[in-house]
Formats: C-alpha cells, sequence, structure tokens
C-alpha cells in the first residue's frame, strides 16, 4: 500500500524539470560556512565517510563534493587482463542471464536489453549473456569507471523519465530501468562485447562520460535521442574512469554470451566496490 501511495504522488510531479532544477542548485556557488555546513549535514544523514575523500573545503559547490574523486590508493584493481571488476561502488540489486533478450528488474517485473539499450541489433548482441544491476545510494561513491580494458566503440544516449531508482519504484514502475534517462557506453573486451548503462533517476539527472567530451550530459530540456559509433574505438584501462553520477542511481553492466562470467557469489544484496573482481572472461572456444 505505501509503495503504491509513494508512486502515485510521484506520477503527478514533474520529475524532470525539479531535477534539473536540483542539478542547478547542487551547482551554485553557496558561501564557504553555508555550503560546509550543508555538506556535514548530508554526510551525517547518509553516513559518508569523509575519510576517503578531500576536506569539505576542497569543494566550491555541492555537486563537486557529491561527484568527489576518492583519495589516491583506496580502490585497487583486482589484477588480470581476463579479470572483470566492479566499475561503481554499491548493492548488487539483480544478476543473471538476458535469456532472449530478458533482464530482470525485480521480482515479476522485467524488460529487454533492446528497450534499455534503445537499439535491437545492438542487445542482440547480449542475449544470453551475463548481466549486472548496481544500485548507487546517497552515501556512496558516484564515479563510475571500466570494468575492463579494451576500446570504447560508441555510445547511446537516451532521454526519458526520471523515475527514483529506490526499492519501491523498482518494484512497481514497470520497465523502470529502460524508461528512465539513460548513458550506453559500448566496449569491445577480452570478454567481448560490454555495454555499461548509467541509468538517471530523480535528482540524478545529469550523468556525465569523461571518455568523450563530445558525449552530451543527460537531462537537458528538449533533448533528443543520440548515438555514436566510432570508426577507431578510443583505447581505455580497466578502472579508468568512464563517468560520474549527480546524486545516486544504477549502473548495469551487459556481458556477451559465452565470452564471460559473473562469480556466483554475487547475489542480490551484496555490496561491491570499485575494482573488485566480479567475474572473469572465459577462455577462448
Amino acid at each position: 500500500m505505501r509503495d503504491r501511495l509513494f508512486i502515485a504522488a510521484l506520477r503527478i510531479l514533474p520529475k524532470n524539470a525539479l531535477s534539473r532544477l536540483a542539478g542547478a542548485l547542487a551547482r551554485l556557488r553557496l558561501p564557504r560556512w553555508l555550503l560546509r555546513l550543508g555538506m556535514g549535514a548530508f554526510a551525517a544523514r547518509y553516513r559518508v565517510d569523509l575519510t576517503e575523500c578531500a576536506d569539505l573545503s576542497a569543494y566550491a559547490t555541492f555537486g563537486e563534493f557529491f561527484a568527489r574523486p576518492l583519495r589516491p590508493g583506496l580502490r585497487p584493481m583486482a589484477p588480470g587482463e581476463r579479470v572483470v571488476v566492479s566499475p561503481v561502488d554499491g548493492v548488487v540489486s539483480e544478476t543473471g542471464a538476458a535469456r532472449e533478450g530478458a533482464l530482470v528488474q525485480a521480482k515479476g517485473i522485467g524488460y529487454t536489453a533492446a528497450a534499455l539499450l534503445g537499439d535491437q541489433a545492438t542487445a542482440r548482441r547480449f542475449h544470453g549473456g551475463p548481466y549486472l544491476t548496481l544500485y548507487l545510494s546517497p552515501r556512496d561513491y558516484h564515479r563510475i569507471h571500466f570494468p575492463l580494458g579494451g576500446g570504447v566503440t560508441g555510445w547511446r544516449y537516451l532521454p526519458g523519465r526520471l523515475w527514483p531508482v529506490n526499492p519501491a519504484s523498482v518494484r512497481s514502475v514497470r520497465g523502470l530501468f529502460a524508461v528512465n534517462e539513460r548513458l550506453v557506453t559500448l566496449l569491445d573486451t577480452p570478454a567481448g562485447a560490454c555495454a555499461v548503462v548509467a541509468v538517471g533517476a530523480t535528482v540524478v539527472g545529469r550523468v556525465h562520460a569523461t571518455y568523450d567530451r563530445d558525449v552530451p550530459a543527460t537531462n537537458r530540456a528538449g533533448a533528443r535521442a543520440q548515438a555514436r559509433d566510432y570508426a577507431s574505438p578510443i583505447a581505455v584501462e580497466k578502472g579508468q574512469e568512464l563517468g560520474a553520477f549527480e546524486l545516486g542511481s544504477t549502473v548495469i553492466v551487459l556481458l556477451e554470451p559465452g565470452r564471460a562470467r559473473l562469480d556466483p557469489l554475487l547475489t542480490a544484496g551484496a555490496r561491491v566496490r570499485v575494482g573488485e573482481r566480479i567475474g572473469e572472461a572465459l577462455p577462448p572456444g
């Protein structure tokens, strides 16, 4: 009952416009004392580990604090070019195989790889392959990293709605991850094709990529779907920064069938951190 009331209230709110407003406020340069007070209150409310980042005086806006980098050396990468690592700090929401291109959002609710990626031809490369959904809470580190080295072959920007991605919404809004705003980064890796999908959410409407400054930042008024495939892939290393969220959201990783497997202990509710092993590329043949 509580979930239904929560979703009913959200349906009537202008979620995208409110998220753009929140983003604009987060980028305001407030008086230092007020900004520090707000960041301290946020950190206390969500139990942010402030020992992992610079002193609060280093940030000129709340947005800078939220997308803060970590102190060097805090997220070492699991070694091995064929070892898949977590792209974010977060909690496993769902994991499995995309049988016939179908992914699980929550119990009794599914969606398709084609809807998520906005491209049927691209989606077919992941039919039957493993996937992993990771939820980032407000307390988490909010930069995204490459789970494998290789080359960025292209990207898809898909404007959409900005439902929250909290458990109540995941349980209630059908196709949530395929209707929310998202940025898809496509890779060629030692495990074959890989897609890293950054899903926007209420207040978190803004996602930006760092591997190519021409990739549009998300949640812009009047934005249209865009796509690009590179003639020459952009070389990247495992663990290199891919992009960042402004406030928490969800990342979905899809891998090519027969080319990789996820570790069996990676079950719903497990907490992972950037650089930790989550799977491996399979031997050829």
